[in-house]
């Protein structure tokens, strides 16, 4: 780690690769040779056209996107496509599934119920406060439905899908926003998928949506046009100046996936360090973990002592150790280390020797 750096646990904005932010800031003043910096150029220029394409191909490569999906780079985060699916997708029968493993699968689930003619639950973890992923079995899915929704990673709960639903002939929608590129992932099982950049790929305000060709061309008229899936794909998605910088270093980020191995590299890192975390949780009983072990996220742990007490003291000494963003998310309390790709194997082992000094002071 660069000196006076931090091991930053939060679930977003996240931790980037120290290569990236340096060449980020080498490149600063001039990027390119073009004299100007990324942050003020026009995204119209030949300099920046180079980096918007080289970014879409880096992500087709890096993920293994085949050939009839488009790779696009949209406003609004992963929030605004929980609006903009339904508006671009539930133009045949109206009717939407939804299974519900977490808050941001519930929170798409209902933006849905303001554009389909109807949103269903097919399934939902609700019951055990969402501590397992529904599975197959569980299931109650509509063979009219135009898609089917899930959220592959869950960031709040540290659940994450340890199978790929089968749909049918219907369409499977997966945000993948706090999982995307820490694994492979076969991205023909499915019709779309979206991720927020800000946990594994760039600074916030940006949303990578991957889409199957033949599901462009079916917006809802009141769709907005810089949401309309097949009017982005056909400008590049560049109907109008799009989120620059986290384009230029989504760009960055997948320059250094590519060159530390692809995504089987990361995978292995990822698992140690979640093997590493997970292994010490299971060995002892001061800190406990509610998450059905099939189902346990590898980006997001979350633990908690027997106390609200106790957790308040644990994140309160975050600091003085190099640590931030450890609590846990409001609904949930507790804690909560996020280790996506960029936080390093001694970043999760110091704090295992922070939870083994506070647990024997206590």
């Amino acid at each position: 780690m660069i000196d006076g750096r931090i091991y930053n646990f939060s679930a977003g904005p996240s931790m980037l690769p120290e290569e990236v932010l340096l060449k980020a800031q080498a490149e600063l003043l001039n990027c390119g040779g073009s004299g100007m910096s990324v942050l003020e150029m026009s995204h119209r220029s030949k300099v920046y056209d180079d980096i918007i394409c080289a970014a879409v191909e880096n992500v087709r490569e890096v993920m293994n996107v085949p050939d009839n999906y488009k790779i696009l780079f949209l406003h609004g985060g992963a929030s605004g496509m929980f609006a903009a699916i339904p508006m671009n997708l539930g133009t045949g029968s109206g009717i939407g599934d939804y299974i519900i493993s977490g808050n941001f699968s519930e929170a798409a689930y209902k933006e849905g119920k303001k554009y389909l003619k109807e949103a269903r639950i097919a399934g939902s973890s609700a019951d055990d406060q969402f501590s397992h992923i529904p599975t197959q079995d569980e299931l109650h899915l509509s063979p009219d439905a135009d898609f089917v929704h899930i959220c592959w990673n869950n960031t709040i709960f540290g659940t994450k899908y340890n199978y790929i639903p089968d749909t049918g002939d219907v369409p499977l929608v997966a945000d993948m926003s706090s999982s995307i590129m820490s694994e492979p992932v076969d991205v023909s099982k499915f019709g779309l998928i979206y991720a927020g950049v800000q946990k594994n790929l760039a600074p916030a305000g940006l949303a990578l949506v991957i889409v199957r060709e033949d599901l462009l061309g079916r917006a809802m008229g009141i769709t907005p046009k810089i949401w309309n899936f097949k009017t982005e794909a056909d400008k590049n998605s560049m109907l109008n100046t799009p989120a620059t910088f986290p384009i230029y270093i989504v760009k960055l980020v997948t320059d250094y996936l590519k060159e530390q191995g692809g995504l089987e590299a990361m995978k292995r890192r990822n698992e140690e360090k979640a093997k590493m975390l997970y292994d010490y949780l299971d060995s002892q009983s001061f800190y406990r973990t509610n998450v059905n072990p099939a189902d346990r996220s590898m980006m997001n742990v979350t633990f908690r002592t027997e106390s609200e007490d106790l957790d308040k003291e644990f994140v309160g000494g975050q600091a003085a150790r190099g640590f931030s963003n450890l609590k846990g998310h409001r609904l949930v309390g507790g804690m909560r280390a996020s280790i996506y790709n960029a936080m390093p194997q001694e970043g999760v082992a110091a704090l295992i020797e922070y939870m083994k000094e506070f647990a024997a002071a206590h």
